[in-house]
């Protein structure tokens, strides 16, 4: 699942490329709107991974510690460990975690 920014239009990085890999690779990708919502579903196993870029602390603060409450896994895009005040960040139950940071590399 992810989400795309509200300024998508004018952003010099967007996640259009990543979106475009992720629908050839996975079996479903989904956007519902909410980051916190995201993470949540992350967190109880509806969904198996997250990832978006220019989110606000507000965006995911609550929904980052659900899913590490949750036992999942959080990091940036390059797996490197992850900051509120980070642009970009990747949500897993774990198990899906090095095939989506394979796909974020890219």
């Amino acid at each position: 699942v992810t989400g795309f920014a509200y300024n998508i239009r004018s952003a010099k990085r967007d996640n259009m490329e990543y979106f475009k890999t992720f629908v050839k690779k996975a079996l479903a990708v989904r956007r519902l709107g909410s980051a916190a919502l995201d993470l949540s579903y992350v967190a109880c196993g509806r969904f198996d991974g997250f990832w978006e870029m220019n989110l606000q602390p507000w965006d995911c603060a609550a929904g980052v510690l659900i899913v590490k409450e949750a036992g999942g896994r959080i990091t940036k895009f390059d797996e490197s460990p992850f900051s509120y005040y980070d642009n970009e960040l990747v949500a897993t139950n774990s198990r899906v975690h090095k095939q989506m940071i394979k796909v974020l590399k890219k």
